[in-house]
């Protein structure tokens, strides 16, 4: 079966503001090293799908420059590419209109590739997916269309986009935040939350994507093409529970994370930063692939007055200095310096983020490029940091954009 790739990648990101400020989603750091599109490209080449759209729009700079630098195949083979595909308004003159109007205003590409299925996924989830797998569940199944599912527990369920299903989980329904979700039949606890990620057999994704665009919709799968197929077409729900990739172990199944958010993308990163995250990165026969860059190994040092550079449940990536400082359950990005008398916890340095002497900073987010300097204090005084940053209202973590200059700077 020949797959071809249509990454999403073209969000906005509004609910992450401010570290969208300057950039699309899918390029936020995360994890240190980590862009969020490293985690479904990595999914996508560890399962051997090598034939990858990624769709942009809003702010795609910084996310082009990263996936010139880390995602580049060969030119040998042909059918091995990654292709960044702006929006070009070939259709019109509107902007992507929604997820289904983003592939049929690209569905040159599909004709030219001539793929067996279409694989439509989103650009900016934290999760690891063998998509071999849902490809075999749908060929299994004869399936028009098959989206992926997380069993959610039925008191929640109101909050996502929910599938109701049959006995051999073929949809029958598809409703947004229902007040009464449908449940799974053979788990009537749960009920199955889209994911977003589709699979498409190539002609019948084309006879949509054509009905569509001459309908008054809102151009969208999960609004439009998805509920309104159900009942006429073979489409099916595919359980992410039973997914699971090589090396992995049975607590990873159904890890799958919607950073959407200034709270759940911190609480992701500080995952990380447990002895046993439930989100394993040192999984070698499933790795997170990324730009690579030749930043030296990172340093922990007693600096001139003798005091010890140290890291306590941290993730600190290569190129990073800790002086003299101290930080704990926090995550640093790469060639963060944190200078002597400085203690950091419970926050995310992005890369290049320097923090003079004796600072103080907790429950804090601070993007690339900021410098910190001597003596601030961050995340001990509610009203003096909403003076000078943002806070998110959810979580009251502090945010700091990327460049942001303190005064007299």
């Amino acid at each position: 079966m020949k797959v071809l790739g249509m990454i999403m990648a073209g969000g906005e990101g509004s609910r992450l503001y401010p570290l969208t400020k300057e950039r699309a989603k899918p390029a936020v750091h995360f994890g240190g090293k980590f862009r969020l599109i490293d985690f479904v490209l990595s999914n996508f080449v560890n399962s051997q799908v090598y034939s990858l759209y990624v769709l942009t729009q809003f702010k795609s700079q910084s996310l082009s420059d990263h996936l010139h630098d880390g995602w580049r195949f060969s030119s040998i083979l042909r059918d091995h590419f990654i292709s960044i595909v702006p929006a070009q308004q070939r259709t019109g003159t509107d902007w992507y209109l929604g997820t289904a109007d983003a592939i049929y205003q690209n569905i040159n590409l599909i004709e030219n590739h001539k793929p067996d299925i279409v694989a439509v996924f989103g650009a900016d989830h934290v999760y690891k997916m063998d998509i071999r797998q849902m490809v075999d569940f749908h060929k299994k199944n004869n399936a028009d269309a098959t989206v992926a599912a997380l069993p959610v527990k039925i008191q929640e369920a109101s909050s996502f986009g929910i599938l109701g299903v049959d006995e051999e989980s073929r949809i029958l329904a598809f409703d947004e935040k229902p007040d009464e979700p449908k449940p799974i039949p053979s788990s009537p606890g749960e009920a199955y939350a889209s994911m977003g990620n589709y699979l498409f057999s190539t002609n019948f994704l084309m006879k949509k994507l054509e009905e569509d665009a001459k309908s008054n919709t809102h151009h969208d799968f999960g609004k439009d093409i998805i509920p309104g197929s159900c009942k006429d077409s073979r489409i099916f729900a595919y359980d992410f529970r039973e997914n699971l990739v090589p090396g992995a172990v049975e607590d990873e199944k159904g890890y799958w994370r919607d950073v959407g958010t200034i709270n759940a993308f911190w609480e992701a990163n500080m995952d990380l930063r447990n002895i046993k995250p439930q989100f394993n990165m040192y999984n070698p026969k499933w790795p997170i692939k990324t730009a690579s860059y030749s930043s030296p190994p990172a340093k922990f040092v007693f600096n001139e007055d003798g005091r010890r550079g140290q890291a306590i449940n941290t993730i600190v990536a290569e190129g990073s200095i800790i002086s003299g400082g101290m930080v704990q359950d926090s995550v640093l990005g790469r060639n963060v310096f944190v200078h002597s008398g400085t203690a950091v916890i419970n926050s995310i340095l992005m890369e290049m983020v320097t923090v003079e002497n004796n600072c103080k900073i907790n429950m804090a987010i601070i993007d690339k490029g900021v410098r910190v300097p001597e003596g601030t204090t961050i995340g001990y005084n509610f009203e003096e940091d909403k003076k000078r940053f943002f806070i998110d209202k959810e979580s009251g973590i502090i945010v700091i954009p990327k460049g942001y200059k303190f005064p007299g700077q």
